[in-house]
């Protein structure tokens, strides 16, 4: 399975074998007392990613001392990286409503359809999901926040904390509910685990009321949530 740390050493960690979906098929799941109130998910665990500020010092100050990268090199991959923003990702969503044989190429080979819009994605394989009215796709991370950095920007706090990590595979419709995103009993939910060698991407719905809108327009409804799937798009924007 799959579709990642304000940190940039935090998306490249080695993951235990984690490639199976997790479905749930309409059952309800109870809320557990977790410590956060909904719409409002919870901050990343401050040890690990402390643990992983050190880890990655540590192996920037080593490649510089062999001589491998410069500083300079260094930091203008992380000027690179930072600049990303979730509009890579919603050009391509657009192109997806707009284009039926785009979207297709999409679905089957999803870094071949990325780098025709710009997005090379040579490090991992790109997988891409539908939604539907029969399916919901949402995407997470369980051991690390490997994320589609490319084409979201950079992964939001709660990504990466460690109760939407645990919380998501086992009741997902008590984690979309607190994002606002409430699912008919009979979509059926599945769960996507990101490795360190593979993301997703979930192309949400569109919503209805858009057919006569273009795609810099369509791309302006879709949110970086959506594109994980812990939102829907609506026909004005949401975020």
């Amino acid at each position: 399975m799959t579709s990642g740390g304000n940190h940039d050493h935090h998306d490249d960690h080695d993951h235990a074998t984690c490639g199976h979906d997790h479905h749930d098929h309409g059952h309800d799941h109870h809320h557990h007392g977790h410590d956060h109130a909904p719409h409002a998910p919870p901050q990343p665990d401050d040890k690990v990613s402390s643990y992983h500020q050190i880890l990655g010092i540590a192996l920037k100050e080593l490649l510089i001392e062999k001589g491998i990268v410069t500083g300079a090199e260094l930091r203008q991959a992380i000027e690179k990286r930072d600049a990303t923003s979730p509009a890579e990702g919603a050009r391509i969503v657009a192109r997806a409503w707009s284009d039926p044989d785009y979207r297709r190429r999409l679905l089957k080979d999803a870094n071949a359809a990325v780098a025709e819009m710009g997005v090379p994605m040579t490090t991992t394989h790109l997988i891409a999901v539908e939604n539907s009215p029969a399916v919901h796709n949402v995407i997470v991370c369980t051991l690390c926040s490997c994320y589609p950095r490319e084409l979201l920007g950079l992964p939001p706090a709660w990504y990466k904390s460690r109760s939407y990590r645990a919380r998501v595979v086992r009741e997902p419709r008590a984690v979309l509910a607190e994002f606002g995103t409430k699912l008919p009993r009979d979509v059926e939910v599945r769960v996507h685990d990101s490795t360190a060698d593979m993301r997703y991407l979930v192309i949400p719905q569109r919503p209805a009321g858009t057919e006569g809108l273009d795609e810099a327009a369509l791309a302006a409804l879709v949110s970086r949530d959506s594109m994980i799937g812990v939102a829907t798009v609506k026909s004005g924007r949401s975020d």
